[in-house]
Parts: structure tokens; C-alpha cells; sequence
């Protein structure tokens, strides 16, 4: 429980009465130390001009009256202000902790879930920047919350199609209608598939935006690691009627973790692979360059517009939803992993129909 004295209203009023009461106390001390010596001073010079007729007892009274009336002017100056210190003290903490009293009640707010909560800035210089930063904190929490929302309604929705096919297939074995036939069990399989890979991206995209993985960093040449992969990955470029290739990539030395960068070129390329048609191209090249090293993946798909280049790398976003492919999470997780070792993925397309470019970026090494 919090005393009365801790109250910082309290201490303010206090402090008003407290600066009040040290110059009545100076002043007193003061007036005690010199008003008696300036008084006498000047009554000698009254009893001097007055000459010798003048009657002693009446100036020694005069004198005694002049430094009691003063006296009881100063003593009665100081109680006045006082209560006037005391007066001004509660008016200035009243202004001073009203809009205090607000900004507590706007955060109490905001911790019960109203993140739409805001404060207006009062006039204070320093107060303001107080309540312009409550009011960031709120912009900040709206939008998590925002992106919690989003984020279930996205899964819930990437999860209610493959298991409404293994609900549908389930059911149509039980009552007979589809016949216990390897299709039937290789396309549940599928969606099982589909499910489990869903749950793994989700599962690997919260390590890496949450700091959790541990990255081996080593030497190592960036176009090696981007070869490997393409090569990897040319049989299905094969199947599906797209040319790869690879231009002769120069030394591409970084500090990086191999098989996480060779997850960000695979999800990469793959993202090109599945919006190129057939007769396509996907082209490979990079260079180095004051202190960095890229490399692009450009193809001759689809393209993207303004908006798409905007989302391509949000939860989820897919550009064609009709278009084969995964949950879209792929390239999310592709630029939070280069965001963990220092770097950056850009894209850039002219445009639909035009292709686009992927270009992963990362600090150069001479080691």
C-alpha cells in the first residue's frame, strides 16, 4: 500500500510550502541580524536632528515600537505566504498530475485489450513525450494484435482444405463409397503431407523471427552454396519444361551458415520454379560490390504489381493462389533468415507478365 507521504501530490504541495518556508526562515534570520542595528542607526540620527530637548524615553519607545510592528508585519507576511504557497502548491499538482492521472488510466485500459486506446498530448513538453510514447505502444500493440488475428484466420484457413480431403476420403471408406484403393491412401497420405509441412514452416518461421535458432557461421563462397542448390533443384525445372540457369557466378565470400542460406536460395528458386509457365526461364547471377555480396534469381514468370511487391514477403501471401505451390510462407522465412545473418532480400518486377527479380544481399568477407 502506498503511503500518503510517497505521493508525489503530497510532495509537491510540500515542496511549495517547503521553498516558501526556508525564504520566510531567511528573511526572519535576516531581519533578527540587521533590522535592529538599521533601526537604532537611524533613530540616533533622529534623536541628533531632534537635538537634546527631545525626550529619551519617548525615542527609546519609538524605537521598540517600530521593531515590534515590524516584527509582527514580517510574522504575519510569512504565515499569508504560506497559505498562499500552500494554495498555489495544490492548484499546480492538480494541473501538473491531472493528465498523469489520464495516461495511468489509458495504460490500465490498454492492459485489458483496448489497444485502440489513445491520449491526448497534453501541453507539458515532457509530458507529451510521455503520452506520445503510451500512444506508440498502442499503435505497436494494435497491430500484434492485429497480426495475431490474421495469423489464426490464415492457419485455420491453410488447415481446413487438406483436412476436409482426409475428412471426405475417411468418411467415403467407412460408408463404402471409395473402394480401400492405393489412390485413396497416396492422396490422404498427400494431405497428410501437406499438413506436417505446414506445421514444420510455422514451426521453423516462429524460431527464426523469435532469435531461437543457433547459426553456424563459416567462410564460404555464397555462388557455391547457390550452385548446389540450383542443382539440386534442376530435375523438377526439368519436369515441369523451365530452363535454369546459372551464370558463371564470381567468389562470393561471406560469413554465413550453409545450410541456412542454402534453405533461403531453395525457397527462393523454388518460389520462382512454381510461377514460371512452362518455356520459362529462371536465370541465376551475382556479384560482389563495396562490402557486400548478392546474388539474384530472376525469372520470366508472372511478374508482380505494386501491391504484390508490397506483401510477396507477408505470412501466407501468395501472388496466384491458383498457381501449384506451398502455404506461402516460404519467403517469409527466406528473408528472416537473411535478416539473421545481417542481410536482406529485395525483389523488383516491371510489372504482370514481366517476371520478377529476387536479389538476397549479405556483408562481404575476406576470410
Amino acid at each position: 500500500m502506498t503511503r500518503r507521504s510517497d505521493s508525489l501530490r503530497v510532495r509537491m504541495i510540500l515542496s511549495h510550502v517547503a521553498v516558501v518556508f526556508a525564504g520566510v526562515i531567511t528573511v526572519l534570520i535576516a531581519t533578527n541580524l540587521l533590522a535592529p542595528a538599521f533601526i537604532h542607526d537611524h533613530v540616533a540620527a533622529m534623536r541628533q536632528i531632534a537635538g537634546a530637548g527631545a525626550e529619551a524615553a519617548a525615542i527609546d519607545e519609538f524605537e521598540i515600537g517600530v521593531l515590534t510592528g515590524f516584527g509582527q508585519a514580517l510574522f504575519l507576511g510569512a504565515m499569508v505566504s504560506t497559505i498562499v504557497a500552500l494554495i498555489v502548491g495544490i492548484v499546480a499538482s492538480n494541473r501538473l498530475l491531472r493528465p498523469i492521472e489520464g495516461i495511468r488510466a489509458a495504460t490500465r485500459r490498454l492492459a485489458s485489450g483496448a489497444y485502440n486506446e489513445r491520449i491526448e498530448l497534453p501541453p507539458e513538453v515532457e509530458l507529451a513525450a510521455l503520452a506520445a510514447d503510451v500512444n506508440a505502444l498502442a499503435q505497436t500493440l494494435e497491430e500484434t494484435e492485429q497480426q495475431r488475428l490474421r495469423l489464426i484466420s490464415e492457419v485455420a484457413h491453410e488447415i481446413r482444405t487438406p483436412l476436409a480431403t482426409i475428412k471426405g476420403y475417411m468418411e467415403g471408406l467407412v460408408d463404402g463409397v471409395f473402394p480401400p484403393t492405393d489412390e485413396v491412401f497416396i492422396a490422404t497420405g498427400r494431405e497428410a503431407a501437406r499438413l506436417e509441412r505446414l506445421v514444420t514452416d510455422l514451426s521453423e518461421l516462429s524460431r527464426v523471427q523469435e532469435g531461437e535458432l543457433d547459426l553456424e557461421f563459416e567462410p564460404l563462397d555464397l555462388g557455391d552454396v547457390a550452385r548446389d542448390v540450383a542443382e539440386r533443384l534442376n530435375p523438377q525445372f526439368e519436369d515441369k519444361g523451365v530452363t535454369l540457369r546459372v551464370a558463371d557466378l564470381p567468389t562470393l565470400r561471406a560469413l554465413a551458415d550453409r545450410d541456412r542460406m542454402a534453405q533461403v536460395f531453395t525457397n527462393v528458386i523454388g518460389n520462382a520454379l512454381s510461377y514460371t509457365p512452362e518455356g520459362g526461364t529462371v536465370e541465376i547471377t551475382g556479384r560482389a560490390a563495396s562490402g557486400l555480396v548478392t546474388v539474384s534469381v530472376r525469372d520470366t514468370g508472372r511478374g508482380l504489381d505494386d501491391h504484390q511487391l508490397e506483401s510477396v514477403f507477408d505470412r501466407f501471401y501468395r501472388a496466384d493462389r491458383s498457381s501449384p505451390g506451398g502455404a506461402g510462407i516460404g519467403l517469409t522465412i527466406a528473408r528472416s533468415l537473411a535478416h539473421a545473418h545481417r542481410g536482406t532480400i529485395d525483389v523488383s518486377s516491371q510489372g504482370p507478365g514481366h517476371g520478377a527479380t529476387f536479389t538476397i544481399t549479405l556483408p562481404t568477407t575476406t576470410a
